[in-house]
């Protein structure tokens, strides 16, 4: 019998109502064992989970992955969420794996029991794709893309996890886990994914006890989270209404990166202006250098995505128009394309989750295939931008 004293407990009262906060390793049958012992009591009247709705429904509706729009997807720029979302599954996919069990199966059990019982079940984590924005706005440019391309290294890694990560999960906190070891300053990642997650958790149940009254609340999070949220639900710092607005707003995004894309058009054009105001000869010359580089590279990002060949030649073709129009990019053209050529069947939407924990399943798998094409292709076209740019800036000073 898996021994289950080793969950750390916190109670909290605010008013009538008890809070019973129980600390819970994601990787930890023991967890799953507390959960079920406490609520086989009777003594609680609702249950709260560490969840948001999005994760709620991933861990409860797995098979929803096949039912993915990925044009909509593609043409709406969410390909790196999905593509962070599943990298955190292929790690977690690893954890399985490793431990032989299933990451979340105290929240399986909470959920479950709670079902069973007719009890309140509280989802009071807040959205996933909220916290990750959040995450990007605290990190300069060059650490989100540090962070970014972390986060896909860890598709092509084959090793174990660490004993280092492992003392992280007992902790409790898996996605904190999963990003911040990509992470060169974790402070950066610490008050997104641990400080404002405590507020918010605590906020969302002060209001759920001042709405519906629960008597006695039990709460299933993981332990790097029990002391924080106990901490603010005894010395809030603000009206929980006015926490949650603050906590679920997203950042405001600069100026400057919207404005670059078209001071680089604007450049390039005046290039080619001047360069057949010199020369016929040499204004074309301009033009060949920025189709055969920014389409070239492009086609190149498809081809190392195993994309089809006519999607290769799309990109060739697309993308030294699309870098002209910041309004559309070289991915998404070559995304469509794939998607048209190689539509994804059921079986790809069925087998994602799998095939995304290792290097092959990511070019195995249509669904995936087309989010790298997409990525490979929409880098390629963005060097080959300044690559093109500088080569135009090259020839006009000669």
């Amino acid at each position: 019998m898996p021994q289950t004293d080793r969950e750390p407990q916190r109670e909290v009262i605010l008013g009538d109502s008890k809070i019973t906060l129980l600390g819970t390793a994601h990787v930890s049958r023991s967890s799953a064992e507390k959960v079920k012992q406490l609520l086989e009591t009777g003594d609680y009247d609702a249950v709260a989970v560490e969840l948001c709705p999005s994760r709620y429904n991933a861990l409860i509706n797995p098979d929803d992955l096949a039912k993915m729009d990925l044009l909509k997807v593609v043409r709406e720029k969410r390909v790196m969420m999905v593509m962070a979302n599943l990298a955190l599954g292929a790690y977690q996919q690893r954890l399985a794996d490793q431990f032989n069990i299933s990451p979340g199966e105290e929240q399986r059990e909470a959920i479950r029991l709670a079902r069973e019982s007719h009890r309140d079940l509280l989802l009071i984590d807040r959205e996933i794709s909220t916290t990750l924005k959040r995450v990007a706005g605290n990190l300069s440019w060059w650490k989100r893309f540090a962070l970014f391309t972390g986060i896909l290294g860890t598709i092509l890694s084959k090793e174990e996890v660490s004993e280092e990560e492992i003392e992280h999960l007992k902790e409790g906190d898996i996605l904190e886990t999963t990003f911040a070891e990509f992470a060169e300053d974790r402070q950066d990642l610490y008050l997104p994914l641990i400080d404002e997650r405590d507020r918010y958790m605590a906020a969302r149940l002060m209001q759920e006890v001042t709405s519906k009254g629960h008597e006695d609340l039990l709460v299933v999070v993981g332990a790097g989270h029990m002391n924080g949220i106990a901490n603010y639900l005894q010395n809030p710092t603000s009206a929980p209404d006015e926490q949650i607005r603050q906590l679920e707003q997203e950042p405001k995004p600069s100026r400057w990166p919207k404005l670059i894309p078209w001071i680089i058009v604007v450049l390039i054009l005046s290039g080619f202006i001047i360069g057949f105001q010199r020369s016929p000869s040499l204004g074309w010359q301009l033009v060949v250098d920025w189709v055969l580089i920014n389409g070239g590279l492009s086609a190149l990002g498809a081809l190392l995505a195993a994309a089809h060949p006519l999607t290769v030649f799309t990109a060739f073709f697309a993308a030294p128009l699309t870098s002209l129009n910041p309004t559309i990019g070289a991915g998404m053209v070559t995304a469509a394309a794939e998607l048209f050529l190689r539509k994804p069947t059921v079986a790809d939407f069925a087998r994602l989750r799998n095939d995304t924990t290792s290097f092959r399943g990511w070019w195995k798998n249509r669904v995936s295939r087309t989010l790298l094409i997409f990525l490979f292709s929409t880098l390629g076209s963005a060097i080959g931008t300044y690559v093109a740019g500088f080569r135009i800036f090259e020839r006009l000073v000669d």
